[in-house]
């Protein structure tokens, strides 16, 4: 697909880990580890979000558990565990675009939010306002980019998550042109990206 953000069969994309650690002193630490990453092993175009725990430091862990809302094309995880190992926290941005040859559609996507119980239920607790990611972009204009800075930290009492985010990012009619005859391959000069003020094309922020 052109502008597809999801992983390709059976490849885990950009996985994330933390432990419980007991900080800030490291006393009665459980040393639970959390391993978070995305696939498509539901299926093409169904991308979910997994977890999985281990309890002995990494001896051995529980079976994939996926945790994404249904309908989300879960891209690009980050977990966090609270040191006591009591929460833990995943944010991840949602696609709801089956894979496409074209960079004529839109391709929404927002940041998702969720929290629970170590080896449970997982609640979203946070849906960001969605966007097109035709409007983000890599430094040369030749793809997409969004979940590089998806981060979740921990404390105790709390948990606090970053995302990628593309709600006031605009869509480029020219960059997608561009992107389409790469795909394509039969390239076209690479153009100026569109601006309209005061929001344009590759304002992809951080939440």
């Amino acid at each position: 697909a052109t502008t597809d953000g999801g992983a390709g069969a059976g490849t885990a994309v950009f996985p994330s880990i933390d432990i419980a650690n007991g900080a800030p002193s490291g006393v009665s630490a459980p040393n639970t580890i959390v391993l978070g990453w995305s696939d498509n092993r539901a299926g093409l175009d169904n991308e979910q979000a997994y977890l999985s725990y281990s309890a002995n430091r990494g001896a051995s862990y529980s079976p994939a558990t996926a945790v994404s809302t249904a309908g989300d094309r879960a891209n690009q995880p980050a977990v966090a565990i609270a040191p006591n190992a009591t929460k833990v926290y995943v944010t991840y941005n949602a696609w709801h675009q089956d894979g496409q040859t074209t960079t004529a559609n839109a391709r929404p996507s927002e940041g998702v939010v969720l929290s629970g119980t170590p080896g449970g239920t997982l609640t979203e607790v946070n849906r960001g306002a969605s966007g097109d990611a035709r409007g983000s972009s890599a430094n040369s204009l030749t793809a997409e980019f969004l979940g590089d800075y998806n981060y979740a930290v921990a404390s105790d009492t709390y948990g606090s998550t970053v995302w990628n985010d593309v709600r006031n990012a605009t869509d480029c009619p020219a960059v997608d042109a561009f992107r389409q005859s790469l795909a394509n391959g039969s390239p076209i000069p690479r153009p100026s990206p569109c601006q309209t003020p005061p929001i344009g094309f590759g304002d992809t922020e951080i939440f």
